[in-house]
């Protein structure tokens, strides 16, 4: 359940433009161990097809799912910093380990990939 609060959370996009406290979105979650989430499929991939509508949500990631949109748009403007910086890794992680998931999620959510090729360009780990 928090893993996927943790995932929809860090899943907004990187830069933050300073708002009040109350403008921003809940930090009860910034705490989370990414390293688990992200090393185990078995509590990774769900919260991925929740957030696809491929599979049943939790309420709290239904919640957060409904503002993925908003973060991409206003630039994580919300978002704690402990969240900008937990979504360019889990980004960076969808990008170099999950690329499958990673283009349903920009397709999903960013279609013209207005938003999702400076993640890609700035994120991309060179593979030799």
């Amino acid at each position: 359940m928090k893993a996927a609060i943790a995932f929809c959370v860090f899943f907004f996009a990187a830069l933050a433009v300073a708002r009040p406290e109350e403008d921003r979105y809940t930090d009860r979650y910034d705490n989370i161990d990414l390293d688990e989430i992200l090393s185990n499929k078995q509590v990774l991939v769900p919260y991925i097809k929740c957030i696809l509508d491929q599979g049943r949500c939790t309420p709290d990631a239904k919640e957060l799912k409904g503002h993925i949109k908003d973060a991409l748009e206003n630039e994580c403007g919300k978002c704690t910093e402990a969240q900008q910086r937990g979504s360019r890794r889990v980004i960076g992680h969808l990008i170099n380990n999950e690329p499958a998931y990673w283009t349903e999620l920009t397709t999903k959510y960013d279609p013209e990939k207005k938003y999702s090729a400076k993640y890609e360009k700035e994120l991309r780990e060179i593979k030799a």
